[in-house]
């Protein structure tokens, strides 16, 4: 086909090596059609029949219900603040809480931009951090408030023990469970530690934005304008992703375990991740008791703590081209896509090359759809072969491939073919 493969230079084969999963055990894909391979070959096929969808109604019914419950409690969060901060504080405080999740936002958009998860689980991931994780902790902070009120620990002993130790531990197990039940309910969706990062830096993105808005406008009501200025300072412009990093632990691992087949897996995953996150949390909010340039201590330890979390993650989305390459070669092997194609596809030179040339000829939309199947297609023939067809990656395969055929002829079909 010549519409998704990118003008001539702009790509090459990607040097991906043999991640050893055992293919020789795992049954090839099946064959194209005879119309399919002859399109993959810059041929017009006739398109083909599009296979029965799967009912999922029990599955929009549980989400209906799980997002019911997550607006609810999000609106008793904003009650609870409303009364505390004021509408002036809330309103303040919510739009300067804005700005740190606006950066959050374009970073995680940075790391999910190969292979994208659902929208709705993403709302999902922000509300249940937004709503739920910020009640837990405050209903814990509460009954602990109590105790602490009782053991005469004293002023420091107080505060350091409620950021120290209360704080990364009760924040992180309800942020973790936001994105463990994201295992459960968006098991399809939830293919290694790029993904696991992704949804659970929206629910820590969620649980910063509320705790944002409450620092924010406490600050505002007790210590002024100058001292909210450097808490929005600190907090917003110079650790925004900091809850993003703890989290990330937890995500990570379930990503990791949601690799293999299994659903235990990632309760034991969970329970790994949860302790460099608290581990990490701890640290970052202990230290500043013991720190008195914290200026000084932020570029020496904490800027490149961040810069070694970005160059994790940029490792991690080169493991998504590779396994990109390795599962469309093996469509390409029996006729689903040209070699040029799988290259494109692999490749993110190649993939701007592509729909920089659709959007020149009028189609933009068809080839951002081509590409999108392509890489879900991919990853469904990873479930295959990592023995998770336990939840559906057959019915999958046989529904992105007739979208990627059907993108292909439609591709065909919208831009005119080049002069002989």
């Amino acid at each position: 086909m010549t519409a998704p493969s990118a003008p001539e230079g702009q790509h090459s084969t990607p040097d991906y090596t043999s991640t050893g999963t055992g293919l020789a055990s795992v049954p090839a894909p099946a064959a194209a059609p005879q119309d399919v391979a002859l399109e993959a070959q810059q041929a017009v096929q006739p398109g083909i029949v599009s296979p029965a969808r799967r009912s999922n109604a029990g599955l929009v019914v549980a989400a209906v219900i799980g997002f019911i419950v997550l607006a609810l409690v999000l609106l008793f969060v904003l009650a609870y603040l409303f009364v505390g901060l004021g509408p002036a504080g809330v309103v303040i405080g919510g739009i300067m809480a804005l700005v740190p999740l606006t950066i959050v936002f374009w970073g995680i958009r940075w790391i999910d931009r190969w292979e994208p998860e659902p929208r709705g689980a993403l709302v999902f991931a922000f509300l249940w951090g937004a709503g739920v994780s910020v009640l837990i902790a405050l209903i814990v902070d509460a009954e602990i408030q109590n105790v602490i009120a009782g053991a005469g620990l004293g002023e420091f002993g107080a505060e350091f023990f409620g950021a120290a130790i209360q704080a990364p531990i009760v924040e992180e197990v309800g942020k973790g469970l936001g994105v463990l039940l994201l295992f459960f309910a968006v098991r399809r969706h939830f293919d290694g530690p790029v993904d696991g990062i992704v949804y659970s830096a929206w629910v820590a993105g969620g649980f910063a934005f509320t705790e944002n808005i409450l620092y924010f406008g406490s600050e505002l009501a007790s210590g002024g304008a100058a001292s909210t200025v450097e808490v929005f300072f600190i907090r917003g412009i110079m650790s925004p992703f900091a809850h993003v990093m703890f989290t990330a632990f937890i995500g990570a691992a379930i990503g990791f375990a949601a690799q293999r087949p299994g659903w235990f897996r990632g309760i034991v995953a969970f329970v790994i991740g949860l302790i460099p996150a608290v581990l990490l949390h701890a640290f970052w909010n202990g230290v500043l008791f013991f720190v008195s340039d914290f200026y000084g201590y932020y570029l020496l330890v904490q800027v490149p703590m961040f810069l070694v979390a970005v160059w994790l993650v940029t490792l991690l989305r080169r493991q998504e081209r590779r396994v990109t390459y390795e599962r469309l070669t093996e469509y390409a092997q029996v006729g689903w896509f040209h070699a040029d194609e799988v290259a494109m596809l692999s490749s993110p030179g190649g993939r701007r090359a592509a729909m920089g040339w659709a959007r020149a000829n009028g189609a933009g939309p068809l080839m951002k759809a081509f590409i999108r199947d392509a890489t879900r297609l991919a990853y469904a023939r990873h479930r295959i072969v990592g023995d998770r067809d336990s939840i559906g990656a057959q019915a999958d395969e046989a529904e992105l491939l007739h979208r990627v055929a059907a993108s292909r002829h439609a591709l065909r079909g919208a831009v005119p073919a080049p002069a002989a």
